[in-house]
């Protein structure tokens, strides 16, 4: 084959299946039900991603006009991401419950005999999509402590931080991006449309130890606690770049490749802190450390932080090592005293 055919044929590259069959062994308990559930990750975002791309085709977009447990507005397009992604779950037989923005309380699947438990944002960011925003999946997988055969308790998923087997999140942006991690480093892959396939592109990914990038809402600057606005000036003396997109996917994400910071922290209106440690906080941390970065919820690491319930908030700083290391000196940094 001459260097020319060699060009014209160049490989396409080794896709989310491959990849996950090549290391399943490296996965906790590897006897492929975590691989196919990975697989069944996947296929959901696919299906969302399909359904993201007919924004302003179809009238997906919007309120619905009912409200989440969280006492937000529900989106249309975060009703359609809910169903497809409980649908993947059940149909695909290896998750035995799922804990969902969406739902108040555990969804079972009537897989009782499944080892694995998911809590997902099925969509983050989604009021974004109106205006062409990037959107984004976060889930975290736990093995279940309860008997086999039975059903899944809350038990299942207040297991903490460190009992993740596996995090991950997707992006639906200028292009949709798959990144997760099963303790043994993080990889991303993207999604090529016209092969139906996720293909590695951001292999063992190392996010960089500093950063110039600061990412938080600067509209609610005055509710801050006081440090937070000292760290705010230094960073604006040194003429780092203020990036907040509003998408908590993106700005991690963003962040995760370039180097940066991204905090929430609690506010007058949210003492507590605003983003859900179970399905926001605890995969982002699993992620973060395991490509070399740091998560703190002002007074601690964030994965070893106590969960006592399946929609607890939670303050939120995490980004690059040194960057976070910075804001962890300043005491009560993040979090506020109630």
């Amino acid at each position: 084959m001459t260097q020319a055919d060699e060009k014209i044929a160049m490989p396409v590259g080794v896709t989310l299946d491959r990849f996950i069959k090549r290391n399943q062994e490296a996965f906790p308990f590897a006897t492929g039900e975590l691989s196919q559930l990975l697989r069944d990750i996947a296929l959901a975002a696919k299906i969302v991603n399909r359904e993201i791309n007919k924004a302003g085709l179809a009238d997906i977009t919007g309120e619905i006009g009912t409200s989440n447990i969280q006492g937000e507005s529900q989106q249309k397009l975060d009703v359609i991401a809910h169903i497809r992604f409980m649908r993947a779950l059940r149909n695909g037989g290896e998750v035995a419950g799922i804990v969902s923005e969406e739902e108040d309380s555990i969804l079972f699947t009537g897989n009782d005999d499944a080892k694995y438990v998911v809590a997902i944002d099925p969509l983050d960011g989604s009021s974004n999509i109106d205006v062409n925003v990037s959107i984004g999946t976060i889930f975290s997988i736990y093995r279940r402590k309860s008997e086999i055969g039975t059903r899944v308790t809350e038990s299942d998923f207040l297991q903490g931080g460190d009992a993740q087997v596996a995090a991950g999140y997707v992006l639906y942006g200028s292009s949709t991006v798959l990144v997760y991690t099963t303790g043994c480093g993080v990889n991303g892959f993207t999604y090529e449309a016209s092969l139906g396939e996720f293909f590695l592109s951001y292999p063992t990914i190392t996010m960089p130890e500093d950063g110039t990038i600061y990412s938080l809402n600067d509209g609610n600057l005055h509710d801050f606690p006081p440090q937070v606005l000292t760290y705010i000036d230094k960073c604006r003396r040194r003429r780092y770049s203020a990036r907040y997109i509003g998408s908590l996917v993106g700005d991690f994400h963003r962040n995760l490749l370039k180097g940066g910071i991204y905090f929430y922290p609690p506010t007058v209106k949210t003492p507590n802190g605003k983003l859900r440690l179970l399905y926001e906080c605890f995969p982002l941390s699993f992620i973060i450390e395991q490509a070399g970065g740091l998560a703190t919820d002002g007074r601690q690491r964030l994965l070893g932080v106590p969960i006592r319930s399946l929609h607890q908030r939670s303050p939120l700083c995490i980004g690059s090592k040194k960057m976070v290391e910075e804001v962890e000196q300043v005491p009560s940094m993040i979090r506020r005293d109630n």
